[in-house]
């Protein structure tokens, strides 16, 4: 994200949900774009991710007024929120669109050679973490590609710290003899991390 805190997250908050508007505006900018790239990594597509994100930025500012300060950290209750609604959404889904049929958005600066093979890596991945069990899925994607702490995924996803640990090695040691089975390297934005 950017060099502000959670500590400026809260207040941000507080000062919207007593009328600020540029507060409201400033911390809009900057949880939309997390919140809606979890919930299109949830959901596959973006239609449904932006439906989640609006739902959850409704609920947020909904909360404002109210919010009790030290409690929650902001970004950890909209991570929840979007999980749990991205769970709500692929329950009454009737589509059911696999996340590795999904195109990834394409650089247009890349050769297509390039951006082939990072396709086919980015499918090995995605197709992987479907293979997860979803506890597992969902510590190793909060972890690793959205960079929570383990405290902040502990919370999120109502576990224990040592119980993140566990689910995120095991899921890690998984994806790895899953892509080794298929002969799959992780997508060179995730080998980075």
């Amino acid at each position: 994200m950017d060099d502000m805190t959670e500590d400026d997250d809260e207040m941000l908050l507080v000062a919207s949900g007593q009328g600020n508007m540029r507060a409201a505006r400033a911390l809009t900018l900057r949880l939309t774009p997390v919140a809606y790239a979890y919930a299109h990594r949830q959901l596959g597509n973006a239609p449904d991710a932006e439906d989640v994100v609006q739902e959850a930025m409704i609920r947020l500012w909904r909360i404002a007024p109210s919010w009790r300060s030290g409690e929650a950290r902001v970004t950890t209750w909209l991570y929840t929120v979007v999980l749990n609604l991205c769970r709500d959404r692929l329950r009454r889904s009737v589509r059911g669109v696999p996340l590795e049929t999904i195109p990834e958005p394409q650089d247009p600066g890349r050769g297509a050679a390039e951006r082939m093979e990072d396709d086919d890596r980015v499918r090995a991945l995605n197709s992987a973490l479907q293979q997860l069990p979803e506890r597992q899925r969902r510590a190793v994607e909060l972890r690793h590609l959205e960079g929570l702490s383990n405290p902040q995924i502990a919370e999120i996803l109502g576990i224990n710290v040592a119980a993140v640990e566990s689910l995120t090695a095991r899921g890690k040691r998984k994806l790895a003899e899953i892509l080794t089975a298929h002969g799959s390297a992780l997508p060179k934005q995730e080998q980075k991390r």
